[in-house]
């Protein structure tokens, strides 16, 4: 993978954070932390996109039925009965 040399700029505060993270061990530089934060970002992007089709997906999945309690319950139990 070629790597590309980027220059960003960061308030003070932001600096003293970063340097922080580096400083716990918990990155080796400031490009492993950038790196960090654009992957969580592509994660978190993605679980996004993944969420709203689901929800797409539920909506026109037709109108949803009735809960019946008493027989969700009664699953319940056989399941919990199952495992011992």
């Amino acid at each position: 993978m070629s790597m590309h040399r980027k220059t960003i700029t960061l308030t003070e505060q932001q600096d003293d954070w970063v340097k922080a993270q580096i400083e716990s061990g918990h990155f080796g530089n400031d490009s492993e932390y950038i790196r960090d934060l654009i992957r969580r970002d592509q994660q978190a992007k993605q679980r996004l996109a993944m969420l709203r089709q689901a929800l797409v997906e539920g909506e026109s999945s037709g109108n949803p039925k009735p809960l019946d309690i008493s027989a969700i319950k009664a699953a319940g139990r056989k399941r919990i009965k199952a495992v011992d």
